[in-house]
């Protein structure tokens, strides 16, 4: 957890902390923590029985990445205030975090908005792919799609 600063990046095979994302986000000017946790499910387009997940990342690029992505949240968010964004890397559980974002603001209206548009950002820009495992075998994540920088990535304003 940061000990300093209001923005939190991490790439990780551990756990993620979800509590203490949630704990962290909370400021005493905020009175909203939208905390977005996005989890490994037992279906995909197509398949109804996914059995586990496994990430892998262009780590090099991944915190960068991460760093445009609260930077134009800001720009398209002023008032958000803390902004957390954590990915997995490797295998995956059913029920397992995979992706966190949270963003605090002195209203919920924003850190909705900001909160959204952080994690439509992260799957649009973040150099991320997902390798889908069920009973037959296994593949490659659906919906693969070229990498847009986040100022391009459409949703609200």
């Amino acid at each position: 957890m940061p000990e300093v600063g209001d923005e939190w990046f991490s790439l990780t095979a551990d756990e993620l902390p979800v509590a203490d994302i949630y704990q962290w986000a909370i400021r005493p000017d905020c009175g909203a923590v939208v905390l977005f946790s996005g989890t490994v499910r037992d279906h995909a387009d197509g398949r109804s029985d996914v059995t586990s997940l496994e990430y892998e990342a262009y780590e090099d690029v991944v915190i960068p990445s991460f760093e445009k992505i609260a930077s134009e949240t800001r720009i398209r968010f002023p008032d958000a205030r803390r902004i957390a964004i954590l990915h997995r890397t490797g295998s995956l559980e059913l029920g397992e975090s995979s992706v966190v974002v949270a963003v605090s603001s002195a209203h919920r209206p924003i850190a909705f908005d900001a909160a959204r548009f952080a994690i439509d950002a992260l799957k649009e820009s973040a150099p991320i792919w997902k390798k889908e495992n069920w009973s037959g075998g296994s593949d490659w994540g659906t919906g693969a799609h070229d990498i847009v920088q986040p100022h391009g990535v459409g949703g609200t304003k």
